[in-house]
């Protein structure tokens, strides 16, 4: 099958195309024919090696960790999906990734494709959907009429907790470049906070929660714009304790945890258009490296996504 693999952690020069066996599939496998994948930070990340420490692999490696497509083979301990099935997921980062034709994923993490998405569109959702779901509703439990701050309401990850934390009814403000003012307000942001026109700690207070996505200075700041009891949520840093104590406020910082049931949840929310799908760029498969230039520079708008199959 063509993939995209690394043989070495490295730069982007480091990025491979070219044919490799496909993946082996267990009892609980579905393989999926992959139509379109996504870019996201902790594939490059992985593939500069930052993480090594924390994610063992063998190389040649196929990297990330988004896939949209067609059921082509079920192990014989599937049950809920069958060959021609549209299907999306976010695959275990312990297995090889979705830069490729072909893709085996545990049947846990994978769901139906919500019927009026493109798989461009839906391979878009998983990895930065469910970590805006598992951050909003999981852990702070987002109700309505609360207040809540999303930081980088353009990115990845914000452009999808902008429009979670609405349909849970909450006010949202986010953090954005001004020349992305008008996209996220059209994602449904009630307050939107040009960073390079005003400090975001300056203009909100008393929020109910916080979700940073960018770590360092804007983690501790954000500590202070929280209610008491208020929550930061982090993917980026571990909030400081002490700091935390001091101001009568919760913090979390967590790893995404895939799971398809969870992601059929966020499925029906597009499905019922509660949702849209924000997709910012489209690369070929061939020119992988480009669309992990644009990711590196951490201002692409929406995500960035692979097409694999026409």
């Amino acid at each position: 099958m063509k993939a995209v693999y690394i043989e070495e952690y490295g730069s982007a020069d480091v990025l491979q195309t070219g044919l490799l066996e496909p993946p082996e599939t267990g009892d609980k496998d579905v393989l999926i024919e992959a139509h379109a994948a996504s870019v996201n930070p902790v594939d490059w990340k992985i593939r500069e090696g930052y993480l090594r420490q924390f994610l063992k692999y063998d190389f040649p490696l196929i990297l990330g960790w988004d896939v949209a497509g067609v059921v082509a083979h079920v192990g014989s301990g599937v049950r809920n999906f069958k060959v021609g099935d549209r299907v999306f997921s976010r695959p275990a980062t312990e297995r090889n990734g979705t830069y490729a034709e072909y893709v085996a994923v545990d049947e846990h993490l994978v769901a139906s494709m919500p019927s009026n998405l493109s798989f461009q569109e839906a391979a878009s959702i998983p990895l930065a959907g469910l970590t805006a779901w598992e951050a909003i509703v999981e852990i702070a439990h987002v109700e309505a009429g609360q207040q809540v701050l999303v930081h980088a309401g353009a990115g990845g990850v914000g452009v999808y907790a902008i429009q979670l934390a609405k349909a849970l009814g909450a006010y949202v403000a986010t953090t954005a470049s001004s020349r992305n003012r008008e996209f996220v307000r059209s994602l449904g942001a009630d307050k939107v906070i040009a960073y390079d026109e005003q400090n975001f700690w300056e203009v909100v207070k008393d929020y109910d929660m916080v979700l940073d996505t960018l770590g360092n200075d804007v983690l501790e700041q954000s500590i202070g714009v929280l209610r008491e009891e208020g929550i930061v949520v982090s993917i980026a840093g571990q909030p400081d304790e002490q700091q935390l104590k001091q101001n009568n406020v919760r913090g979390h910082y967590f790893f995404l945890q895939p799971d398809g049931t969870k992601l059929a949840r966020l499925g029906a929310m597009f499905e019922e258009g509660k949702m849209k799908p924000v997709v910012g760029k489209v690369f070929p498969l061939d020119d992988v490296k480009s669309a992990h230039e644009l990711s590196q520079t951490l201002h692409s708008r929406g995500k960035i996504v692979l097409s694999i199959k026409d």
